[in-house]
């Protein structure tokens, strides 16, 4: 039997416990000091969609700054005060500020300004472009929004920072440096059978509206150089970032490997084929008739690289199918012409930043997009139609289509078909020979460049088998307003060509952009609890309201006594000791009724307050609980080792 321990040994033992938890605390402290000082930048990013990780785009962008880039962040400390929500996007915001900053080695600057009403600071923000909002109805404004500048005191401002987008915050921040850091305009190249810069033919006839350039070429130029771009071309020129190919028709070999190259060299390439152009049948020819050929394709070129726009077949699409005319044989006088229909909703990807805050954009005669069998390139849907479509044959549209009979024959077959996506992939060329032969008494430029076999790095490509996206019947409306065209758009088809060419000009870095998801996400689990309370809790406020309407009913019969219809009851003020009781009895009941449904509303929360409560509790418990359990079994451990060695 082992002796028991003295209290020297007792206090001794005691005084050591106490001078090891002083000594770990000491540590524990010192150690967090030294990572602060010498690792200030070392975090581990545990959220699900990595909200905190840079993208390998981003860090692209960052990396290579020459100049310097001044950020001003311009934020009201009023506006986090007053609305809670945007101050944790405030953080949210500071915080991918910071890892920018320390991403790009010191050549982004970071300023933190808070504009005072009245203040000089407020007065630079208005004057940068920063918008300012009311908080209250006393009309003071507050302002969240970024402005950047570099060296040449070029500008990029993001306005006003809304918690809706946060999903394309680092989008967003990595185009504006993006954009300081590559100052000059984006040059595009456009190659097209459509007269999209305009039509000089038309113009002289001197039709108030006609042969003018496309809507959305005009919009282009406010972005972007637009650039012709010949039929003949033997070389893409180097300078121009994206190259827009729309309805496509008649290319000579020599044009087609002058694409080819320009995607094997870097270049971004948005293509438009269509099965059936709206736009060239509804324009005259040459010859004063429309072309008899409306189809157009660049198969050469995309079934080599594995993508495939078949022309023979249109897309047929019930929902959001536009109401035209019915033939004048036809009972009706509408009838929903399901070749014409806008794509809204779950047709619009909502995890790329060129169409997810888009609301539809409309096809004409549109066309699917598919890889083909054993494709090694990556296609992403960018617009589908929704699974209340088909496929018929082009022939159907193409000549006196009759909208009544394909409603008729309209049979869903449930499938989603593409109609937009992007491409990324290594390509090869679709000329493995080299370039093809001149035509007899054509020689090839000085500066020709030399054969290129395989993409420099993953291709970028945009895809559609559809033109009439440009067209602008389809998408906006233009009126002349004082001699001033005021464009009205009615889809978003001019937002999604210029966001699309957006993306392709900025190049790989925010082409590999996608969205990120929300720091502030609400608990699924009490989401699903909040929802299946409330379906409840209607179907049992329904039901007791409808009890309690027909009791109160009941008792205005009662006080007013019976009469036949509009007739005034004599009887009214003379009521009946049985009525009496019949409307004591009705009041007992609306006051019982209204005591359950006060009852329902409260038990709306109960369950989940009480998961709200538990999961307050075990986030604040759980730590210390496990801390302080680890902290007994290691005694107890050594406990026991000891008694085994005095044994």
């Amino acid at each position: 039997m082992s002796p028991s321990p003295t209290p020297r040994r007792a206090s001794n033992r005691l005084l050591y416990s106490i001078g090891g938890l002083g000594a770990a605390l000491v540590l524990a402290v010192s150690a967090n000091l030294l990572a602060d000082r010498l690792l200030p930048r070392v975090r581990i990013d545990l959220t699900e969609q990595r909200l905190y990780t840079l993208s390998d785009g981003t860090r692209q962008v960052l990396s290579g700054l020459q100049d310097p880039i001044t950020l001003r962040l311009f934020y009201s400390s009023r506006l986090g005060s007053s609305v809670p929500v945007y101050g944790a996007y405030a953080d949210r915001v500071k915080e991918m500020l910071q890892e920018y900053a320390a991403m790009s080695d010191g050549k982004l600057r970071l300023e933190y300004l808070d504009p005072e009403p009245f203040s000089e600071t407020e007065d630079r923000a208005m004057a940068l472009g920063i918008q300012g909002v009311p908080v209250d109805q006393s009309g003071e404004q507050v302002y969240f929004g970024l402005a950047g500048s570099n060296l040449l005191d070029d500008e990029r401002v993001l306005p006003f920072f809304q918690p809706d987008r946060e999903r394309f915050l680092e989008y967003d921040l990595t185009r504006l440096v993006y954009e300081l850091s590559n100052p000059r305009r984006a040059v595009v190249g456009m190659l097209s059978a459509l007269p999209i810069n305009g039509d000089p033919r038309a113009m002289m006839m001197r039709v108030p509206g006609a042969g003018q350039p496309f809507v959305v070429a005009n919009q282009l130029r406010q972005f972007f150089t637009l650039r012709d771009v010949a039929a003949d071309a033997q070389v893409i020129p180097s300078e121009m970032q994206v190259l827009i190919v729309a309805q496509p028709q008649g290319l000579p070999d020599t044009t087609l490997y002058a694409i080819d190259q320009f995607v094997m060299r870097g270049g971004k390439l948005f293509v438009m084929t269509d099965p059936h152009s709206e736009s060239q049948a509804s324009r005259p020819g040459p010859t004063g008739q429309p072309p008899a050929e409306t189809s157009s394709n660049l198969d050469r070129l995309l079934n080599a690289w594995g993508i495939e726009t078949p022309t023979d077949k249109v897309v047929l699409d019930q929902r959001g199918a536009w109401r035209v005319r019915a033939n004048p044989q036809d009972r009706l006088q509408a009838v929903d012409y399901l070749a014409w229909f806008n794509a809204t909703d779950d047709s619009l990807a909502r995890g790329d930043v060129a169409t997810a805050d888009l609301q539809q954009v409309t096809f004409a005669s549109a066309g699917q997009v598919r890889l083909r069998a054993g494709a090694g390139i990556e296609l992403t849907p960018l617009v589908t139609s929704s699974d209340r479509a088909m496929l018929v044959d082009a022939t159907k549209v193409r000549q006196n289509p009759n909208p009544a009979q394909l409603l008729a024959g309209f049979r869903g077959d449930g499938n989603r078909y593409v109609l937009m996506a992007r491409a990324r992939g290594i390509l090869k060329t679709a000329f493995p020979e080299g370039a093809p032969a001149l035509p007899a008494g054509t020689e090839r430029p000085a500066d020709f460049p030399a054969h290129t076999a395989q993409s420099d790095g993953p291709a970028n490509l945009v895809i559609a088998n559809d033109s009439d996206i440009l067209e602008d019947r389809f998408w906006v409306r233009v009126q002349d307003f004082f001699g001033q065209q005021v464009a009205t758009p009615l889809s978003d088809n001019g937002a999604l060509v210029a966001n699309l060419t957006d993306t392709l000009a900025g190049g790989d870095a925010l082409i590999g952009l996608r969205s990120r998801g929300e720091s502030l996400r609400p608990f699924g689990l009490v989401e699903d609890m909040r929802r299946s309370a409330e379906a409840q809790y209607r179907q049992t406020e329904q039901a007791l309201t409808q009890r309690l309407e027909a009791t109160e009913r009941r008792l205005r019969e009662l006080r007013q006594g019976t009469a036949a219809p509009g007739e005034r009851n004599q009887n009214q003020t003379v009521i009946t000791p049985e009525q009496r009781a019949e409307i004591d009895k009705a009041r007992a009941e609306i006051v019982a009724t209204r005591g359950q449904l006060r009852g329902v509303q409260l038990e709306l929360r109960r369950d989940i307050e009480a998961l709200e409560r538990s999961l307050r509790i075990l986030n604040i418990a759980a730590v210390p609980a496990l801390l302080t359990l680890f902290a007994l079994g290691l005694a107890v451990v050594r406990n026991r080792r000891r008694a085994a060695a005095r044994a």
